[in-house]
């Protein structure tokens, strides 16, 4: 793409009261960004109402600056491109979304290859949950996203804080590739702790943001991308997630899709495990292992799935020993005080929170905010 195309591109963007429908029903009138800025003000008026044939006739003031910035980006390094509605490394799933975005940055090793990314995103899965995450949580979350990466999934998420984190960390230690879809440009990396995984995320995956560089982290991006991260995959699995939770919305939107969507249960009384329950109750698929996963999306990832090995490679978490810790058993898996740890065992508090202690230190025992344990699944 040349200067003066992606000029027309930027424009159409920025251009105020032009969303992506819009902008679409101009593409399809006048076939490119370009032609569209060749137009007379009485052909616009044709397609739009006269405010906004109006406003694409006013360059933008920020337009020269963005233009340069954006050339600038894209001169700095061969692992970037820009691309657009038609372009042969738009990815093809999103075409398919109800609102598909008009321009997509992308960054990482994929981009050097358009063949690669879309055998790549073919065959790809969303993980996503809570920001928040019980210790369990974000362990299942990096434990099935290992299974997946190892069995050549490329596993798509939010990179934010939580199980999105979790999940990109997990493929990467598969030897996997994954995809971090941001609510922000490329230029800046959101949350700031994510630094070095997005660069790790760079040199083994792709980065990908439909936001023009320089874009802040604005609350109302966030969940506006979620229809990118289900749209580039076969399915979604929720690790955790509150009923409120933005990971509901990448579910809904999967499902309104006609994505595959995934669940995996967890305490009832824990209010991380609600939003998986209220998936499941709504038809989700209820997952234990990775293999369950698997065997749903179909033939092409059973394949994958004999070349990984046996179905206890792929297990979320090994069996629990024979003979358990006998606080351990007490604790049980939901979140316990220390008042009701101390009735069930007859254990002092001196005693019992050297044991606690021990166990955590072992890393089979998660302290919660609250003054609450949690047992940890062996993994």
């Amino acid at each position: 793409m040349d200067a003066q195309e992606l000029s027309a591109w930027l424009r159409l963007e920025l251009t105020p009261g032009v969303g992506n429908a819009t902008a679409r029903k101009l593409l399809a009138a006048f076939g490119s960004a370009q032609a569209i800025f060749e137009q007379s003000s009485a052909t616009l008026t044709q397609q739009l109402n006269s405010k906004l044939a109006s406003a694409l006739r006013s360059e933008p003031p920020e337009l020269a600056a963005q233009l340069q910035t954006t050339l600038d980006w894209l001169q700095a390094a061969d692992d970037r491109c820009v691309a657009v509605l038609g372009d042969a490394a738009y990815p093809a799933p999103l075409l398919d979304i109800e609102d598909p975005p008009l321009m997509l940055y992308m960054l990482g090793a994929l981009v050097t290859s358009t063949d690669t990314a879309s055998k790549t995103i073919a065959k790809s899965l969303a993980i996503v949950g809570s920001r928040n995450p019980t210790p369990q949580g974000e362990s299942n979350a990096r434990q099935f996203a290992r299974a997946f990466g190892s069995a050549g999934i490329c596993v798509v998420s939010g990179l934010a804080l939580g199980i999105d984190g979790a999940a990109h960390d997990g493929a990467l230690l598969g030897g996997g590739t994954t995809i971090a879809v941001v609510g922000t440009g490329l230029d800046r990396v959101y949350p700031k702790k994510h630094l070095e995984l997005a660069h790790r995320i760079a040199r083994q995956g792709m980065i990908i943001s439909e936001f023009p560089l320089g874009t802040p982290p604005l609350t109302a991006n966030f969940p506006k991308r979620n229809r990118i991260i289900s749209g580039l995959s076969r399915g979604t699995l929720v690790v955790e997630a509150a009923l409120q939770s933005g990971s509901l919305i990448t579910a809904r939107l999967a499902a309104e899709q006609g994505k595959e969507v995934f669940a995996i249960p967890g305490s009832i009384h824990s209010p991380q495990s609600r939003g998986c329950h209220a998936l499941i109750k709504q038809g989700a698929k209820l997952v234990e292992l990775a293999q369950d996963v698997l065997e749903e999306l179909g033939p092409g990832f059973a394949r994958l799935t004999d070349a990984a090995g046996s179905n206890d490679s792929l297990e979320a978490s090994p069996p629990e020993p024979a003979q358990a810790d006998p606080l351990l058993e007490a604790l049980g898996f939901d979140a316990t005080s220390l008042d009701a740890l101390q009735a069930r065992t007859g254990l002092d508090t001196a005693r019992l929170q050297a044991q606690l202690l021990e166990l955590e230190l072992d890393g089979q025992v998660a302290r919660l905010p609250g003054g609450l344990f949690q047992r940890m699944a062996a993994g």
